[in-house]
């Protein structure tokens, strides 16, 4: 069955949108039709190749929709559920998985090599991050899809794949903020406002918001910022006037760049944590001397899809939607049509709005 997608031809090269042949799902695979997909900024790096996956392929890692067909041996969903697409499913088996890190398991992209679909002329196409969201329709592992919770509006969802997970658990997995502590989230796309929104959920008494571009202030109020910083070099300086001279307790960094680890890093307090969630490129190396670290006593962590678990989280994170205490809403600052993913990247690449919603 024919159906359009946004397809990269080769790394560095333009998306194209065209018609892609799918094949019905085989054993243990489930058919999804797409209601939407977010277009996330790793989608970014896959294209130009700071992060590496076969090509062509169909990108896109964040999406939700409904069960369209399921393969032989499928009994967790059925034709007509609604479901949210799983980018990283754990193996259960590797080593990470036994330690119960589920978001580091080692075979989780595996199914980035597969040939999942063919164009119109024949020729092999890979599924991104596993799921291959920018399509009208794709075919999954049944380990890719989980059953959407009740009361989640079924287009808002598809952020719960990506940018929700990953700043829900920055703020509660990896960072572990506590009420009453002070936090400062550097980057407001996507990811950004959903940590920032998690961050008001832990309680956190003051949350700075930071970015290079002032249109982005009103978004991050929204989320939960109780003050706005425009990067600079300053920034370290500013955020330590705001919290009596000492810094945050905890800073998270969600851009991807060796400046902006480095502010975060020296915008906590001495004993503080700072978590980075965003993905750079080789080229960005972050230096510290030998004395700065000892004697700031601070923690620095990485942190791969929020230190999430999608089984375990999606449910709370439905329930915090429900309660109305997490807008999803609030975290796409466009909705367009397949056709608009190109310009979408053009956007992310000028560092403009949050998160572009693809609307099917």
């Amino acid at each position: 069955m024919a159906v359009r997608a946004a397809v990269l031809p080769a790394i560095g090269a333009p998306l194209e949108i065209t018609g892609i042949e799918l094949p019905d799902p085989g054993p243990g695979q489930v058919r999804v039709r797409l209601a939407a997909a977010g277009v996330c900024h790793s989608d970014l790096s896959l294209s130009n190749g700071t992060m590496r996956v076969p090509v062509p392929a169909v990108l896109g890692h964040e999406g939700a929709g409904t069960v369209v067909a399921v393969g032989e041996g499928v009994a967790q969903v059925a034709e007509g559920d609604p479901v949210v697409l799983n980018w990283a499913p754990s193996c259960g088996s590797c080593h990470a998985c036994a330690l119960g890190e589920v978001w580091l398991c080692a075979n989780a992209l595996n199914g980035a090599a597969d040939v999942y679909a063919r164009t119109a002329d024949g020729t092999e196409l890979h599924p991104g991050l596993n799921v291959a969201a920018f399509a009208e329709e794709t075919v999954v592992p049944a380990s890719c899809v989980l059953p959407l919770p009740q009361g989640v509006p079924l287009t808002d969802a598809a952020l719960l794949g990506c940018a929700v997970l990953t700043g829900y658990g920055a703020v509660h997995h990896s960072a572990r903020v506590s009420e009453g502590e002070t936090v400062a989230v550097f980057g407001v796309g996507g990811v950004g406002l959903a940590t920032l929104q998690s961050a008001r959920i832990a309680g956190a008494s003051r949350i700075v918001a930071v970015d290079v571009s002032p249109e982005k202030e009103q978004l991050a109020r929204a989320a939960g910022a109780t003050d706005y910083v425009l990067a600079s070099e300053n920034t370290p300086r500013e955020i330590r006037a705001l919290t009596g001279k000492q810094g945050v307790d905890v800073s998270i960094e969600c851009v991807g760049r060796a400046v902006s680890i480095r502010a975060a890093w020296e915008s906590t307090r001495r004993g503080g944590r700072t978590t980075v969630v965003g993905i750079g490129g080789k080229d960005q190396e972050v230096t510290f001397n030998a004395l700065e670290i000892f004697h700031w006593g601070r923690t620095l962590s990485g942190c791969v899809y929020g230190n999430s678990d999608p089984a375990r989280d999606l449910p709370l994170l439905a329930e915090h939607v429900r309660q109305g205490r997490l807008d999803l809403s609030a975290l796409v600052t466009e909705r367009i049509a397949l056709d608009g993913i190109p310009a979408a990247f053009e956007n992310m690449l000028a560092g403009k709005g949050g998160r572009a919603l693809v609307v099917f």
